[in-house]
């Protein structure tokens, strides 16, 4: 499974406005919203903050993964948001987030979300997020995501 199956084009916003998490997390489910209209967004966003209160999710320096088990899917649907002024995540090392990949998934999903995981943290290792940054739109994004298997 390609990251380029999980984050579609049009789930991907490369100028994050919002600067706080909870903040993120609504300009993210909006975007997924946008793409999947039968979804709800309480229910999205409270999935999401219910795994974020059980645990911080920024995974590495400067990026996020915020995810939760959303009842109305069986597959994992994402989105990308990039900020290039930070955002106030409350990550462990205290710096801001530039990068989140928000997942949702059904139940069915949960196991299928760790090679998701895995598959992001090799993109943040690969140095792509340097050229991910510097994108100006969607496209190019997407274009980067789509060398990662």
């Amino acid at each position: 499974m390609l990251l380029s199956d999980i984050f579609s084009r049009q789930a991907i916003k490369p100028n994050l406005e919002a600067a706080t998490k909870e903040g993120v997390f609504t300009e993210l489910i909006e975007v997924i919203a946008a793409v999947h209209p039968e979804m709800n967004r309480v229910e999205m966003f409270s999935a999401i903050q219910d795994r974020e209160n059980k645990m911080n999710t920024s995974v590495a320096p400067g990026v996020a993964v915020p995810h939760g088990c959303y009842p109305g899917t069986d597959e994992i649907i994402g989105a990308i948001g990039i900020s290039k002024t930070g955002i106030d995540y409350d990550a462990l090392d205290r710096k801001p987030v530039h990068f989140v990949f928000l997942l949702l998934m059904g139940e069915s999903a949960r196991e299928k979300h760790l090679r998701i995981l895995n598959r992001v943290l090799a993109l943040i290792n690969s140095g792509a997020l340097g050229y991910m940054r510097a994108a100006s739109n969607p496209e190019e994004v997407y274009e980067i995501l789509s060398r990662f298997r």
